[in-house]
């Protein structure tokens, strides 16, 4: 893998997968993929972020953006949360997801959620930040 960010869907796809299959020939205990900034009509000053280890996805999420997502994995029937963690001292929820899916579907569904859980417009720039 040689680049490590990108901004068309296509290209984001391709970079997520690859990170996924790094990260499994590797042997890491998780990467984690990043948009460029916070989104654009987000209260958060915060960055998402979404993190793959193993056969969980994590993220963190506000009650908003957590509604979006659950929303978003009725269309994704080999994703289930498998816990919702809300620290007292912190703002919003840790989701742990469990699938069982190769790096193409981690891919799109990494994709969809920085756009229809977090709100990013199509063009928007990913990076991968731990392999």
């Amino acid at each position: 893998m040689t680049r490590f960010d990108a901004s068309e869907a296509t290209a984001r796809r391709e970079l997520f997968a690859a990170t996924v299959d790094a990260h499994r020939e590797r042997g890491s205990e998780f990467c984690t993929l990043e948009p460029d900034e916070t989104p654009p009509d987000s209260d958060d000053e915060l960055v998402p972020w979404i993190q793959f280890g193993g056969e969980t996805v994590a993220l963190d999420c506000t009650d908003t953006e957590l509604d979006r997502l659950k929303e978003l994995l009725g269309e994704y029937p080999d994703f289930r949360i498998d816990e919702l963690e809300r620290p007292e001292e912190a703002d919003g929820t840790h989701v742990r997801i469990t699938t069982h899916s190769d790096a193409d579907r981690l891919a799109v569904f990494f994709d969809v959620v920085f756009q229809q859980a977090f709100g990013y417009p199509d063009d928007y720039r990913a990076w991968a930040v731990t392999i």
